[in-house]
């Protein structure tokens, strides 16, 4: 549902509450904290580097990890000689904003070595994995929490050139606002328009609704879960 796109971080597949999504505090390990980097669609963790301030942001402006080598004392992006680069999908801090888990999309090998992995491990989806690809492929649905973690990021970085960073800054009232005008057009479209502009009506309203929950801290995965609890035949209306 982006309209407008930039070279940052565009996308994000972090479930909820995985971490704290704070910048990191690179005061508790002498500026330096380590970062986990793993392959965002295997979920095989690859590598760990270290990152202090300047490398992150490097990482954030560039979408590329790059870390900062304890053993050179200085900045090294991964794949700049092998060109096996760790292009960035998502960062989050832990709940002690101490350590990074990187998510990324790998070029190549990561390790030196020219393994797949620093653990000589195999860079391979494990069956549960490829169900879970499966059956996102087969249902949809699942995409929408996928979609809620990329406007977490967006609301994390705020960066410029993107509709959603303007939605958020223009506050919780343009938003309500906007929820309500897409429900209107697609109350339009279902008694006066075609099927087709009835869904591409409910895809923004959905879009602006997610939004709208994002800024009050909650999750489209909340209102799946309340509408499960209505469907338990014990269930009263409050």
């Amino acid at each position: 549902m982006e309209k407008n796109t930039n070279s940052q971080i565009q996308t994000t597949h972090l479930p909820q509450r995985e971490g704290s999504g704070e910048s990191p505090d690179f005061n508790k390990g002498d500026g330096l904290v380590p970062a986990i980097i793993q392959d965002a669609d295997t979920r095989q963790v690859l590598m760990l580097g270290y990152m202090n301030r300047e490398a992150y942001d490097k990482t954030l402006a560039e979408g590329r990890v790059t870390f900062f080598s304890r053993s050179r004392q200085c900045l090294w992006t991964k794949g700049e000689t092998s060109g096996n680069y760790l292009d960035v999908v998502s960062i989050k801090a832990d709940c002690d904003a101490d350590t990074l888990l990187i998510r990324v999309h790998p070029a190549g090998p990561v390790c030196h070595t020219g393994t797949d992995t620093c653990w000589g491990e195999r860079n391979e989806a494990p069956d549960h994995a490829a169900q879970h690809h499966s059956d996102r492929a087969s249902n949809p649905l699942l995409f929408l929490t996928e979609l809620q973690d990329f406007i977490e990021e967006r609301h994390r970085q705020m960066p410029e050139g993107s509709y959603t960073t303007s939605l958020f800054r223009d506050g919780l009232n343009r938003m309500a606002q906007k929820v309500g005008e897409e429900a209107l057009e697609l109350v339009i479209e279902a008694c006066n328009g075609t099927d087709e502009r009835l869904i591409y009506e409910g895809s923004d309203m959905f879009y602006h609704l997610i939004v709208l929950l994002t800024s009050k801290g909650l999750r489209i995965e909340q209102l799946a879960a309340e509408l499960q609890n209505r469907h338990n035949p014990g269930w009263k209306k409050h």
